[in-house]
């Protein structure tokens, strides 16, 4: 075979590289008729690439729950990489998982597959997510190993609530607009009211009080115009999502520069170029951190100095709304303030909604707009010490 070699160019190479994959009966033979140089894909090859396509989550352990494989899917659910946990026991993957690893141990051992519904598994970065996993005993290798599947709940709930939230606040929108309306026109004739009467006026004094009355309408209206907000497309182009960032750091730096709070970043830099309007990508990212700044000036603020964490990180086969993406860029806005109180965290991107007196809760829902117009989403999960705004963009080449 080998003498015959030196005369297949590399198409033909390829043809019988993918004749021996896909033939079972070839395939076993291979090793032995075949050199490296004819076998450029191999079954091992090709059910790599199966797994790394599957939005399923799948890790292998070995037969010491070491582990042996992990897919990209599974890297992404879990915060991981595969390379930096190869041969990674069980417990370093999941912490205080005793009762589990038991579970799994016990079912390796007597070869039955179970489901578990609805755990937490705790991550070792401090997350936890919640799961329902299966585990499948694997004996037909020469070591067994053990497959565990995972469905991550976390991700499916947050789809749902996504998509409830992007459906009412629709339905807000069109109400905002429809007021909007019928406010506007009595505005106009106030205003217009007003200012006839303060040409009418015989004491220069009393325009004060007309004064009043023209500036109030404009606020009104100015009011109105934010709530129902710009009806402009984003123009997409492709942009780097680290020069959004870097502009708005820029901005609040300036803004906290009196201020006891640090603007930390940990940015990923291989993340590619996504597709975005960068004007308004930013108009959403600020209006982020500026309520990030707002809740560490709260006086429910029990710490000196308060930090906020801009962090990026790039996500593969993951689903915004009801469409699958090849990958996706994760912003995070982190701040370690008070946290949202928790019967507003499901409505905080409502207009209206805010935890402060003299807020107008307009920056989160203007904010959550605009990601949804750019085919994103944005999320938020919040504690005492740690909120987090989670906003996911398409990557531009996905």
């Amino acid at each position: 075979m080998q003498q015959y070699g030196v005369f297949l160019d590399k198409h033909a190479i390829c043809m019988v590289g993918l004749l021996i994959a896909c033939h079972p009966s070839i395939a076993r033979t291979a090793p032995v008729i075949c050199t490296p140089l004819e076998r450029p894909v191999s079954i091992s090859n090709i059910h790599k690439r199966l797994l790394d396509n599957l939005s399923t989550s799948i890790i292998v352990f070995d037969d010491e729950l070491k582990l042996s494989y992990i897919n990209l899917a599974a890297e992404s659910l879990l915060a991981i990489s595969g390379r930096q946990i190869q041969n990674a026991w069980i417990g370093d993957i999941f912490h205080n998982a005793e009762q589990d690893i038991a579970d799994i141990t016990n079912a390796a051992n007597t070869q039955h597959s179970f489901t578990k519904r609805r755990t937490d598994l705790q991550l070792p970065q401090g997350r936890t997510i919640l799961v329902d996993y299966t585990i499948t005993p694997l004996n037909e290798t020469e070591n067994m190993q053990v497959l565990m599947e995972l469905y991550g709940l976390n991700y499916a709930e947050r789809i749902n609530k996504e998509e409830a939230l992007v459906s009412t606040h629709e339905t807000t929108r069109e109400l905002v607009r429809g007021l909007a309306h019928e406010i506007k026109n009595p505005l106009g004739g106030i205003r217009g009211a007003a200012q006839l009467l303060a040409r009418e006026l015989p004491d220069s004094e009393l325009t004060d009080y007309t004064n009043v009355i023209i500036e109030e309408a404009d606020r009104l209206h100015n009011l109105v115009d934010r709530l129902v907000g710009s009806k402009k497309l984003p123009e997409l182009q492709a942009i780097n999502i680290h020069e959004v960032l870097e502009r708005v750091r820029s901005l609040i730096e300036a803004e906290v520069a009196d201020k006891d709070i640090l603007i930390e970043r940990n940015y990923d830099p291989s993340i590619p170029d996504v597709m975005a309007d960068s004007e308004q990508l930013i108009q959403a990212v600020l209006n982020i951190v500026r309520n990030a700044m707002q809740a560490l000036e709260s006086p429910n603020v029990r710490h000196k100095t308060g930090t906020i964490m801009l962090t990026t990180r790039v996500l593969r086969n993951i689903t915004i709304g009801a469409v699958f993406h090849r990958l996706a860029a994760r912003i995070e806005i982190i701040d370690n303030g008070p946290g949202i109180p928790e019967e507003l965290i499901s409505s905080i991107f409502y207009p209206m909604i805010s935890g402060r007196a003299e807020g107008t809760g307009l920056g989160l829902s203007i904010a959550h707009s605009i990601i949804k117009q750019h085919k994103g989403m944005i999320e938020c999960s919040s504690k005492p010490g740690q909120t987090i705004f989670a906003i996911f963009i398409p990557v531009a080449d996905a």
